[in-house]
């Protein structure tokens, strides 16, 4: 209800219900075919009026359009616009182009490329989520940002999740215990903070002076620590459990109980706990004609305590609630609305990210919300989830990365598959944050991800699967890598995964390890597995390229239309920068790799200038520090440094030049480095 996953197939009745996006590769008959003659045609099932369409297959192999309102009062539908379809030769720009003409025809939504993006993706992070769940105090934030801090991987983020709130359930509630979860049965009772970030706070008494509330922890964190943004979560119905009615100080929002009732689409899929206790408890709706006022005051009060952005999460309830307000499409516009005005009235740097949000109903009407978390949570616990999580994010971008920046999740960096989760995330182009407990840290990852300036090399744009993987299946055939792409400035990026032996299963309605011990896959890198390579290439670019991996250290250079094979044992991983090489006037190739102890060493490359000065001479503008490495097919004659000359080592044998780039007293500090050759 909450996520989509993808599923893969070759009938029509592998089409699955509540189908969102359906995309299809299909051939002109060639034996000799290679991928680039295929046609790609992606169905788009939209809004229409009140109702929400879907696809699914059935028995017969037919696709059917399934119309839903989500009220029983809303019975009649009027409308012939229920389904684009649109068609062409490269899967990304059909999609792409599928969706920015359902924007034109809609005029409800903003296709991703005309949103702000806030600058707390381009920042690490930590969210106090893993660390504590709802048990999380004013006291642990601060252990939790120090402990990070010291290690030399200060968060320049924070995001104070579920726990901070004032909630309370109904005395004849029924409780949800579970240790890693919230309790679905609670409330809102004030949309001031809880005892717990109050200073010298008591249990049961509430503290009004707004000094002593909120602001006071976060100005000591910020002041500490130096943080960016400071962001907190909450419910888009204030909580799980929705607004209590009947509370004096509450009243004016005029909620009132509402019990959920789910598609039998979704119902069929999946069986969800936090929905059964919802609905069993019911949920204090906010009048939707008084929802902005609830958005717009509680906003206003972070954003007066030095808040600057929230995550929004359980979006997708508000598919449940439709009855005697219109429907589901109606609903869900009226609140998403009203949010996205109180996010542009209180937090200017679109401080917004969208969670259990994956819906059409949200999708459909978000015109400014540019963050999306883009699949089920990371489980530090669940075995069988985290090759599941990688395949998943990675999928569902290609639908969801047209409308938002799909948000990986938080991870831990102290964990069996720690590295394998910040690799992924590297090449996600997303936020990187994690959710360690104070004390429990890899540091030696994290410098592969963070620089110590808090700072990122985020990629260009959402990582998504290369097009030889769009239709394989790296979670279950046995045999297929999962290869994933992204663009920085003069460079591109592929995370290849073994994703096998655990998926999502149809009967148990859950996930599960279906095999204990996958293979060892095998597989290829090429040039044109990062699909946009040309757009950052030289207009001369002969398609040759070198490519450099991060774990084997090795550079190869790689001929126009050759491969690179690739062999990964289970859960394992690699990441390859691919950068196009340049021929200068004097016959030498060269190729810009970049911070080469980073995952994404291409990220740190921000100018590149060849031979303005002079005949075989290269101008780089680099960011943050460590081992900074070029492809040269001939041994540099110099190397400077903010024109101070350097020592570098050069490989007679893979061309490799490298250069140690010190640590800047300036943040975001970026160095002249000019090789000539």
């Amino acid at each position: 209800m909450w996520w989509m996953t993808q599923r893969m197939g070759t009938h029509g009745k592998d089409i699955p219900f509540e189908t969102q996006f359906l995309i299809v590769e299909s051939h002109d008959g060639s034996h000799f075919d290679d991928g680039q003659s295929a046609v790609y045609t992606v169905f788009l099932p939209i809004l229409e009026g009140d109702f929400r369409a879907v696809l699914q297959g059935n028995e017969h192999d037919e696709l059917e359009i399934c119309l839903e309102s989500g009220d029983p009062a809303v019975e009649d539908f009027v409308g012939s616009h229920l389904v684009f379809v649109g068609a062409g030769s490269n899967p990304f720009d059909v999609v792409t182009n599928a969706v920015k003409t359902v924007e034109k025809h809609l005029q409800t939504f903003c296709h991703r490329e005309r949103k702000k993006m806030p600058d707390m993706l381009n920042w690490f992070g930590w969210c106090t989520w893993d660390a504590f769940y709802t048990d999380v105090t004013s006291e642990g934030l601060k252990q939790g940002l120090e402990s990070l801090e010291k290690g030399g991987s200060p968060p320049k983020f924070v995001i104070i999740d579920d726990g901070w709130q004032s909630v309370d359930m109904d005395t004849n509630g029924t409780e949800y215990r579970a240790d890693n979860a919230a309790n679905f049965a609670n409330r809102l009772t004030n949309i001031k903070e809880n005892h717990k970030f109050q200073k010298d706070g008591k249990e049961g008494h509430r503290v009004e002076d707004p000094a002593l509330g909120l602001r006071h922890i976060v100005s000591d964190i910020r002041e500490k620590h130096a943080l960016k943004y400071v962001y907190v979560w909450h419910a888009i119905t204030g909580y799980w459990g929705g607004v209590r009615p009947g509370i004096t100080e509450m009243e004016h929002y005029e909620s009132q109980m509402a019990y959920p009732v789910s598609s039998p689409g979704v119902q069929s899929n999946e069986h969800c706990e936090a929905l059964a206790s919802i609905t069993k408890n019911g949920l204090g709706l906010v009048n939707p004609e008084k929802v902005f006022n609830f958005y717009n005051e509680l906003h206003s009060y972070l954003s007066s305590a030095g808040i600057n952005g929230v995550k929004v999460d359980v979006q997708n309830i508000l598919e449940t609630l439709g009855a005697g307000h219109g429907g589901r499409v109606k609903l869900a516009r009226k609140y998403h609305q009203a949010l996205e005005a109180s996010i542009a009235r209180n937090f200017p740097d679109n401080g917004i990210i969208s969670c259990m949000s994956h819906n059409t109903d949200g999708l459909y009407s978000s015109k400014r919300s540019a963050v999306i978390r883009a699949s089920d949570d990371f489980w530090p616990r669940d075995p069988a989830s985290h090759t599941i999580h990688i395949a998943s994010v990675a999928y569902n971008t290609v639908f969801l990365g047209e409308f938002m920046q799909p948000d990986w999740d938080m991870f831990h960096s102290l964990h069996p598959m720690a590295e394998y989760h910040g690799a992924a995330r590297a090449v996600g182009g997303c936020a990187i944050y994690v959710s360690d407990k104070p004390g429990q840290h890899d540091f030696n990852l994290l410098k592969k991800l963070v620089l110590p300036d808090g700072s990122i090399l985020r990629a260009r744009l959402p990582g998504r699967p290369t097009r030889d993987c769009l239709f394989s299946d790296p979670a279950r055939d046995g045999k297929s890598p999962l290869k994933i792409w992204n663009l920085n400035e003069f460079s591109g990026v592929v995370g290849a995964f073994n994703c096998q032996g655990a998926g999502w299963c149809k009967v148990g309605k859950k996930n599960l390890i279906h095999d204990e011990h996958p293979g060892t896959i095998t597989g290829v890198i090429r040039a044109k597995d990062v699909d946009y390579l040309h757009k950052v290439a030289d207009h001369k670019w002969s398609g040759d390229v070198v490519i450099f991996s991060h774990l084997g250290g090795e550079v190869v250079y790689l001929p126009k239309d050759a491969s690179l094979p690739i062999t990964l044992k289970s859960r394992e991983y690699e990441v390859y920068t691919v950068v196009p090489v340049k021929e200068l006037s004097n016959g030498v190739t060269f190729a810009p790799i970049g911070l080469i102890k980073m995952f994404n060493s291409g990220g740190a490359i921000k100018e590149v200038d060849y031979e303005s000065k002079g005949s075989a001479i290269v101008d780089m503008r680099v960011r943050g520090c460590g081992l900074f490495g070029t492809y040269s097919s001939t041994r540099p004659k110099r190397v400077a440094v903010d024109s101070e000359e350097m020592m570098f080592d050069y490989d007679e044998l893979s061309g490799l030049v490298t250069i140690d780039l010190r640590v800047s007293k300036e943040e975001l500090y970026l160095w002249n480095i000019t090789i000539e050759l």
